[in-house]
């Protein structure tokens, strides 16, 4: 038995395993390193596209007041009536998930808000958002999440809570230009 209690081993023999573990150990070392650095690069590379005012990408104060008035618009259509003006933010193919589960397309949308809010030809309580939280997840998509509330006409309030997809809609497409939602998500 050896001193450091191995048994059989020649001390060249045990050398020579050293060294090929060390070369192990330096080369999974060295593909360590190019990982973690690969992995930084891409990091860097993301955030640099979806940083707020990057350069190509989501400019967010302009992009989020976009958006913004984009909501503001929904919620004068709503109050006035008009439920084409609050369906324009959606893209046609959107879809939305509420308490009845998916509904796909702006039409599916139109017939669920008028099986619901909208029985009598217009809603009964105004609408308003408040908490908005506005997000870049590209340079022309964003999550918008919030709380919307429905007020007035003798009736208590409602509210709920809201995760919305938007995608910036080039020039040219169809809806028009602009921020338009792909996805509701209403609570």
């Amino acid at each position: 038995m050896d001193s450091d209690g191995s048994v059989g081993h020649e001390p060249q023999t045990r050398s020579r395993n050293m060294m090929r573990h060390r070369g192990h150990v330096r080369f999974w070392n060295q593909g360590w390193r190019l990982s973690v650095s690969l992995v930084a690069v891409a990091l860097v590379a993301c955030s640099s596209q979806m940083r707020p005012g990057g350069s190509g990408g989501f400019q967010y104060a302009s992009d989020a007041a976009a958006i913004k008035a984009t909501l503001d618009t929904t919620a004068a259509g709503w109050n006035r009536g008009e439920l084409p003006v609050y369906l324009s933010a959606y893209v046609d193919s959107s879809t939305a998930m509420g308490s009845t589960g998916l509904v796909r397309g702006v039409r599916g949308i139109e017939g669920q808000m008028r099986a619901g809010y909208w029985k009598t030809g217009r809603p009964l309580q105004m609408l308003s958002y408040d908490h908005l939280e506005i997000r870049p997840i590209g340079p022309n998509q964003a999550i918008v999440t919030g709380q919307y509330i429905l007020t007035g006409a003798g009736v208590p309030n409602r509210t709920g809570w809201f995760t919305t997809i938007w995608v910036r809609v080039p020039p040219g497409g169809h809806p028009p230009t602009g921020w338009r939602m792909v996805h509701d998500h209403s609570s």
